[in-house]
């Protein structure tokens, strides 16, 4: 239960600082965006202490943790791989472009006998 709190007590000062942002609109710039930053870092802060804050933590950690065994593709292996994406894009479009205009010419000038 008192995790609950917390975590409701970090969402209500989180959405402080997003409603302060509003309400200091008369104010500097630096005043309102201040204002959701305090209630972003407090609204952590809340959140940091309760269970499952700790456990997103540690969830992060490891996604961090996995991200770094992954083997990521090169350069050339992106640029490759963006190009031949590419090129199968163009290749269906001009494929569904002519089928439409044959269609289009099937029902229209011989179907109905639109010209």
């Amino acid at each position: 239960m008192a995790d609950k709190l917390k975590f409701a007590l970090a969402l209500a000062l989180l959405a402080a600082g997003v409603v302060g942002f509003y309400l200091l609109s008369e104010q500097p710039l630096v005043l309102r965006v201040l204002s959701v930053l305090l209630g972003v870092a407090a609204g952590i802060a809340v959140a940091w202490f309760s269970v499952p804050g700790r456990r997103f933590v540690e969830f992060a950690r490891e996604a961090v943790v996995e991200t770094k065994k992954v083997v990521w593709p090169s350069r050339k292996e992106t640029v490759q791989t963006t190009g031949l994406v590419f090129a199968f894009v163009v290749v269906m479009a001009i494929f569904l472009w002519l089928t439409d205009k044959s269609l289009e010419w099937v029902l229209y000038d011989l179907v109905l006998g639109w010209k």
